[in-house]
């Protein structure tokens, strides 16, 4: 019985743990999400205050780096009149990350150079 118990421990934990990272290629990203890229390419301007503010990588899902490697934008969420949960999070433009759950998961933007 105790041995089922364990398994189930580590099925829950499993469950618990956030995404892997997986690429994925511009064209499958919201219309959103490659607007606020090219604004970043850009330099600006941004729609929202916080934009462009250190990522800390709390969840510690993207790849390690120096305190203030990466950054922050909001993705516009249709319908939505906060900032809402979609995210770009970029180090050095082009590694940047796309998250659809508020940093739940992260998915590496790949571009076609």
């Amino acid at each position: 019985m105790r041995r089922i118990a364990q398994w189930w421990l580590l099925f829950g934990l499993l469950l618990c743990l956030p995404l892997a990272q997986a690429d994925v290629a511009l064209d499958e990203l919201p219309p959103e999400a490659r607007e606020t890229l090219q604004l970043i390419k850009l330099g600006g301007p941004f729609p929202y205050a916080r934009d462009g503010v250190v990522f800390n990588n709390y969840e510690r899902i993207l790849p390690h780096q120096a305190r203030g490697y990466y950054r922050e934008y909001t993705v516009k969420t249709p319908g939505v009149q906060h900032r809402g949960a979609r995210r770009i999070v970029c180090g050095i433009v082009p590694e940047c990350y796309y998250s659809g759950d508020h940093y739940r998961s992260f998915q590496r933007i790949a571009e076609d150079d």
